[in-house]
């Protein structure tokens, strides 16, 4: 049985953990992953279905609840080849997994954030976000990576 305690991991290695999770998932299936050398676009690797379209994954992940963020120019909502796969982690479990197609953020709601930060004396750069509590965590049940994993094969 795999380590469950979260803690003993800081955000780098439980990234890199979530990633390497993540592409696992997508292998399970039969389907071809492929790891970019170079994590410079936001794409954490590329995903060959059986139909033999090819799909960029970027990886987030959470430890229970809070906001995670890709910047707009590096994640494309007009991508219908892009998706987000999000990893929660809870003391003790596996990690809980999801897989959102970029689309997910034309309509921005309590979950799917979109931030221009174009007020005077913002720096961020444009974001879209996943805003994840408790009290919304519900709206992510139709991302589950079981389900969402069917248009992949």
């Amino acid at each position: 049985m795999p380590n469950t305690d979260w803690t003993r991991l800081n955000n780098l290695q439980l990234g890199k953990y979530a990633e390497y999770f993540a592409k696992m998932e997508f292998a399970s299936y039969g389907l071809e992953v492929y790891t970019s050398e170079v994590d410079d676009r936001g794409i954490d690797f590329i995903v060959k279905d059986l139909q033999g379209r090819f799909c960029e994954i970027q990886v987030k992940a959470l430890r229970g609840t809070g906001y995670v963020f890709m910047q707009k120019s590096k994640f494309n909502i007009d991508n219908r080849n892009l998706y987000l796969t999000l990893l929660l982690f809870e003391q003790g479990r596996l990690p809980e997994i999801f897989l959102i197609p970029s689309e997910a953020w034309a309509q921005p709601n309590d979950v799917f954030v979109n931030r221009d930060y174009g007020k005077p004396g913002q720096k961020s750069k444009p974001e879209y976000g996943i805003n994840v509590s408790r009290k919304n965590v519900r709206l992510l049940e139709r991302y589950a990576f079981n389900e969402q994993i069917r248009h992949f094969l």
